[in-house]
């Protein structure tokens, strides 16, 4: 009997052991994973939907609209220090024919970051990290943004204005998108107000 207990003894001082060493060792692995503030650790699921976030972003051909370009010898070329700030606040564009709106054609501007059609004249928002683009943003407004059109993605915002293709982005997933966002919120904040549309009656 007393080598039984003995044995019983010995064999749960084993398993303790051993449960405790996989908790510490479950813990220690979350950690390695998890960026502690001021540490040195890196956060791999962060890091991996940023670089998804990253691939969607320049494959689904943000910048077409949102970043600001100079002509170069083969046409519109990105301004790296500009990018993702939208249509300047300093920007001027061209006189608009309004005759070949009035025909059912829709005008652009040189870099693509304005556009002019029955719609009045849309400028390309402010993307960047800064709190005049997506800076104060949360992720539930970017994807009601995406998904909803709605401006700023705020629950009563406006409908945001052609050529945004947002009816296009509303099929990403969820991941798809959250994944963009943190990419997004990751850039470079460029400091950018974008002016406010111009409705149809006031557009020359």
């Amino acid at each position: 009997m007393k080598k039984q207990f003995l044995t019983v003894a010995v064999l749960s001082a084993v398993i303790a052991a051993a449960v405790v060493a996989c908790t510490g060792s479950s813990g220690k692995d979350s950690k390695t994973n998890t960026a502690a503030a001021g540490g040195n650790t890196v956060d791999t699921s962060a890091t991996a939907r940023i670089a998804r976030g990253e691939y969607l972003v320049n494959t689904i051909g943000c910048d077409d609209c949102h970043s600001p370009k100079r002509m170069g010898a083969h046409g519109p070329e990105l301004i790296p220090e500009l990018r993702f700030s939208g249509f300047r606040k300093d920007g001027k564009l061209p006189p608009a024919d309004t005759k070949a709106v009035q025909n059912g054609w829709a005008l652009f501007a040189p870099d693509l970051t304005a556009a002019v059609g029955p719609w009045g004249i849309s400028y390309a928002a402010n993307i960047s990290s800064d709190s005049t683009g997506i800076g104060a943003w949360q992720e539930e407004n970017f994807i009601r943004a995406m998904r909803e059109g709605k401006f700023k993605g705020l629950e009563g915002g406006r409908q945001l204005l052609p050529p945004m293709p947002w009816p296009n982005f509303r099929k990403l997933t969820d991941e798809d998108l959250r994944s963009m966002f943190a990419y997004l919120k990751s850039t470079k904040p460029v400091h950018n107000v974008v002016p406010d549309p111009v409705a149809p009656a006031n557009v020359k």
